[in-house]
């Protein structure tokens, strides 16, 4: 589990200077059924015969990469960071202490 605080002090760089930065993480948006990809795919399986293309299988990874989007706090720039690979993401929890305490 990867703690993530909801704010960041990082380079801005329409500001060109380091700022505060809300953190969020960002999601894909909805596929559009008119791309030239999704209206090849779907004539393609039009009609008879099954299946077209081959739907793969043998999944490599357990976990994706998890992207984080940097909001300026002052100019509204957008930017995105990628970081390592991870299940599970929070926001602004404090880290959970395994072990005793003394």
């Amino acid at each position: 589990m990867v703690s993530i605080p909801k704010e960041r002090r990082t380079f801005c760089k329409k500001c060109k200077k380091h700022t505060v930065q809300k953190v969020t993480q960002y999601k894909r948006g909805k596929a559009t059924t008119t791309a030239q990809g999704a209206r090849r795919y779907a004539a393609k399986q039009k009609g008879f015969g099954g299946q077209t293309k081959e739907i793969f299988h043998k999944k490599a990874k357990t976990a994706k990469k998890v992207a984080l989007r940097l909001e300026c706090k002052t100019c509204k720039c957008k930017k995105q960071i990628a970081i390592k690979r991870t299940k599970h993401l929070e926001f602004g929890e404090k880290k959970k202490n395994i072990g005793p305490q003394y």
